[in-house]
């Protein structure tokens, strides 16, 4: 299993080039997101991964850091270069990121 590296909030907002991949449920995202940020739910992830271009390293985020870690698991295990923001939205809003 590969080791998937985990980014702060602060990390996650200085990159530029990574997309970054909502996994919670639309009725979660719905409450605030990361700007630009897209939206699969992780449900329905093995589905729709050929949304994601795997060329383009992916930045996974979820509302504590569970399920966006499981995703960003399954992203590794299909080629994709990918990092998880560690403790999900609840960092990323205690840290005072934006949210759109």
């Amino acid at each position: 299993m590969t080791s998937i590296s985990q980014l702060t909030p602060t990390q996650v907002a200085a990159e530029t080039s990574a997309r970054v991949l909502d996994v919670r449920e639309p009725d979660e995202v719905a409450t605030g997101a990361i700007a630009g940020s897209v939206n699969i739910p992780l449900g329905e992830l093995a589905a729709r991964q050929d949304e994601l271009d795997p060329a383009t390293p992916v930045i996974t985020v979820c509302q504590g850091g569970g399920r966006s870690q499981k995703a960003a698991e399954a992203l590794s295990a299909a080629g994709y270069r990918v990092s998880n923001l560690d403790g999900g939205m609840n960092a990323w809003i205690q840290d005072g990121k934006p949210v759109a």
